[in-house]
């Protein structure tokens, strides 16, 4: 058997699949919590409960979710660390990424009034809805600094390669969520508010095992000096880091979310329907983040390890298995999509209008798969900055776009949409040797050249 340096893990088709199939069982089992939710909730019998637990969900999911680069920057940063063999970095990391979701978290509970105010503002629901939304927002709030904790805990425990934890900690957060929602819902009668603060609760657990499982791996995050945390350098890194993913996430959000506010103008119909086709999307990205995750986690330790040929095969193997599955997930959907349509609305107008733009939704898992796989990459090798002005460049390509389409109706936004994802593609695969031959600079010794077949 082939010995392995620290630091250096093998980098094969078994190290791919054991790191991206636990992250993908995570992605597949976090809609229950929102079924059982809906379910819960829907017992009571009240359609505005039931909309303000749904609008609900959607705000802070894009409140959260804005800084979510804690969770990809972090797993970046960390991977590097444990690359280099910097047991103290990897400490640094953590503690710094602590200190931002603290922070933040605390900032978005003492700016609650506007944030909601903001929020219920574009939301527009009923004075019903948004009087128990209110009930739920004022809550859940609370649950910011642990929220964003725990993305900072999750890429910690990610850029260590152990995916399997990371998949034990999101199971176990959301079983005591449905748990908790179940007690205080239906047992104690709280109502949507009794959904927020099980929300809150669960959230702290997992932070609290979150921490207990990094204790176990030899982390001691609360061990390192405040003058470490703040100092200028490390930390101007990892803010820098974040505010490069930050700014991609917001870009994504402002494509999706054009996407759907241009075809409400479209009608109610094409609206739905493309609701109902972007669950797709949603469904085959459940199984190409789990390769990206596997790259960041891999491509971080060969660029910490200074290990050019590690590096080059974690990039092809996450990018042949993205493209692979892609292919698979949108041959999938276009055979069993019209199943999918009709189980999920009964409306026969949205129905026959969701099938003639099945194609369209079938094709995005394997128009996006390449942008997933340089993703995984870019965000291991902390390529953020070029990555950020990737993703700027294709929303301007999408806006472009949206333009010249706008004749064909419902049909331009989907060529739109997938001419946004085939950009990020196609931008960040024709940057990536010049940035591989930056980060191992230097000359090649044969043997890597003929490795690499460059």
């Amino acid at each position: 058997m082939t010995a392995h340096a620290p630091g250096r893990p093998a980098v094969g088709n078994r190290r791919m699949l054991a790191l991206a199939l636990p992250m993908t069982l995570a992605n597949v089992t976090t809609p229950l919590l929102g079924i059982v939710g809906a379910a819960v909730i829907g017992r009571l019998g009240d359609a505005a409960l039931l909309g303000a637990l749904a609008l609900g969900a959607v705000i802070f999911d894009y409140l959260f979710w804005t800084f979510g680069a804690l969770r990809m920057a972090t797993a970046g940063l960390t991977a590097q660390a444990a690359g280099a063999g910097d047991a103290a970095e990897i400490d640094r990391a953590l503690a710094r990424a602590l200190a931002v979701a603290l922070l933040v978290g605390a900032a978005m509970i003492l700016l609650q009034g506007p944030l909601g105010a903001g929020a219920f503002a574009l939301a527009g629901a009923s004075p019903a809805v948004t009087a128990a939304l209110s009930d739920y927002f004022g809550i859940r709030i609370f649950a910011a600094p642990f929220t964003l904790a725990g993305y900072a805990i999750l890429g910690s425990t990610l850029g260590r390669g152990r995916t399997d934890l990371g998949l034990a900690l999101q199971v176990a957060v959301n079983l005591v969520n449905i748990a908790l929602t179940l007690a205080f819902v239906l047992g104690a009668g709280l109502g949507v508010r009794g959904a927020a603060l099980a929300t809150v609760l669960a959230e702290a657990v997992g932070v609290g095992l979150g921490l207990l499982v990094l204790r176990r791996l030899g982390a001691r995050p609360w061990r390192v000096p405040l003058a470490e945390i703040a100092e200028r350098t490390g930390l101007a890194r990892m803010l820098a880091v974040n505010g490069d993913v930050m700014i991609r996430t917001i870009a994504i959000i402002t494509a999706f979310g054009l996407f759907s506010a241009l075809g409400a103008r479209t009608g109610d119909v094409a609206l739905a329907a493309n609701a109902v086709l972007q669950n797709l999307f949603l469904i085959g990205s459940f199984f190409l983040d789990g390769f990206a995750t596997a790259a960041e986690v891999l491509c971080g330790r060969a660029i910490g390890a200074r290990d050019e040929a590690g590096f080059r095969r974690a990039a092809r193997l996450s990018l042949g298995w993205c493209l692979g599955f892609g292919l698979a997930v949108s041959a999938l959907f276009l055979a069993v999509g019209g199943g999918f349509v009709d189980a999920v609305t009964t409306s026969p107008e949205v129905r026959a209008f969701a099938r003639d733009y099945l194609p369209f939704a079938a094709l995005t898992p394997l128009v996006a798969a390449a942008a997933f796989a340089y993703d995984g990459v870019y965000i291991g090798a902390t390529w953020t900055r070029p990555m950020r002005n990737l993703m700027l460049a294709a929303l301007a390509a999408y806006l472009v776009l949206l333009l010249l389409t706008r004749g064909l109706g419902n049909a331009g936004l989907w060529w739109a949409i997938l001419g946004f994802l085939a950009a990020r593609s196609l931008g960040q695969a024709l940057l990536y040797p010049r940035l591989v031959r930056r980060a191992f600079p230097g000359p090649r010794p044969a043997a890597l050249a003929e490795a690499t077949g460059c």
